[in-house]
């Protein structure tokens, strides 16, 4: 499962990358928030969120790494 969303995200753009990064750590807010409230039925969405944001933040540190050489 992860290396189908780490295919998904290596054929995305740099834009795309960043307002899909963006979207995934507002979406972790509210899941968070939803976790405080105590109206999160799946706890393991904070979990595959994080791991996201983690990918997403690699790819792009590695986009980064190839335009400077």
């Amino acid at each position: 499962m992860a290396t189908k969303r780490l295919k998904e995200l290596k054929n995305l753009t740099s834009d795309e990358l960043a307002t899909k990064l963006r979207e995934t750590e507002a979406n972790l807010f509210q899941t968070r928030m939803k976790m405080a409230t105590g109206q999160l039925s799946d706890t393991a969405s904070l979990w595959r969120l994080r791991k996201d944001i983690a990918r997403m933040k690699t790819l792009k540190g590695q986009g980064a790494a190839k335009g400077s050489k």
